[in-house]
């Protein structure tokens, strides 16, 4: 039997234990997946660009028709609770943990009916857990990965709980001993099965539009300030098939990932066949804006 572990979590107002956290079956996020998340990462205690996280929520629930139930203080008064109470039940100081903070907002509960019920109260959910980082020899020889045409759904900006396709998209990767899946639609780049995808060329790094096909990462904003403060070009345009196997690097960015180097790409070498140069100096600047976060934070 898998049990939960007793990791600290918010339930509707409540601050409980995974084990103690349970909803109703009729809570639309169960029954529909009619809901959407956020993932933050904390870096020594600090969230880490927190503000663009909760702006991305708001948009998704706008995109649902959900109202947010809490304000942005109240969120990252949840966060940094939970961020307090996970440190001291593993006997580290808030300060000492790298953390990752889960948040879900459903539709609530009201009886199965696909049409959106009105006046129902949202069900909020958020845990934090241990950051497992990239491990250092992935970091120094880059990831496979592997391609496949994206089946998913046209709403891709919208961060929502049903996520069979990306579970799908994953698995394709996961059987080939892969670290994933890097997905077309209609001969373009979208994006990975939980990861947003950057090619590098003659020095540039180039990502996909902002649009409807792909969730707009985090990172997104984040790359683009690294790239001009380091004088790299950045670029936001259709991608198409050819020029991502033709590309000198090709890169991962999620919040579990940062910035990561794809080596191979269907059991091909990308450009040298390891981590190069533009890689090296996102990754760089990836790690300052960590520390300039939390160095911000210090009386």
């Amino acid at each position: 039997m898998n049990t939960l572990p007793p990791l600290p979590c918010y339930l509707n107002g409540e601050f409980t234990e995974l084990p103690n956290a349970k909803i109703s079956v009729m809570d639309r996020g169960f029954i529909f997946g009619d809901g959407v998340y956020e993932v933050a990462p904390v870096y020594s205690g600090q969230l880490f660009r927190f503000e663009q996280h909760m702006a991305r929520l708001d948009r998704s629930l706008t995109e649902l028709r959900i109202t947010n139930p809490l304000s942005k203080a109240q969120w990252t008064d949840v966060a940094r609770q939970l961020i307090a109470t996970y440190a001291k039940s593993v006997g580290a100081k808030a300060q000492d943990t790298d953390q990752l903070i889960y948040i879900q907002v459903t539709r609530g509960v009201a009886m199965r009916d696909h049409v959106m019920p009105q006046d129902i109260t949202p069900t909020i959910f958020v845990m934090t857990n241990v950051m497992k980082p990239v491990p250092a020899a992935q970091r120094a020889t880059g990831v496979a990965c592997v391609t496949a045409d994206d089946f998913r759904w046209e709403k891709a900006h919208i961060k929502a709980t049903s996520l069979l396709g990306a579970v799908f998209a994953r698995q394709i990767s996961f059987d080939a001993g892969a670290m994933e899946t890097v997905m077309f639609r209609h001969g373009f780049l979208s994006e990975a099965a939980a990861s947003n995808v950057w090619v590098v060329k003659d020095g540039k790094v180039i990502g996909v539009p902002k649009d409807n096909l792909v969730l707009e990462g985090i990172r997104f904003g984040l790359i683009e300030e690294i790239c001009g403060a380091q004088g790299i070009g950045f670029e936001l345009r259709r991608i198409g098939r050819d020029e991502v196997l033709n590309a000198d690097e090709l890169l991962l960015s999620s919040a579990t990932k940062e910035v990561l180097a794809i080596s191979t790409l269907d059991g091909k070498p990308v450009g040298s066949g390891k981590p190069g140069p533009v890689y090296a100096a996102l990754y760089a600047g990836y790690q300052a804006a960590k520390a300039k976060t939390v160095q911000g934070s210090m009386p």
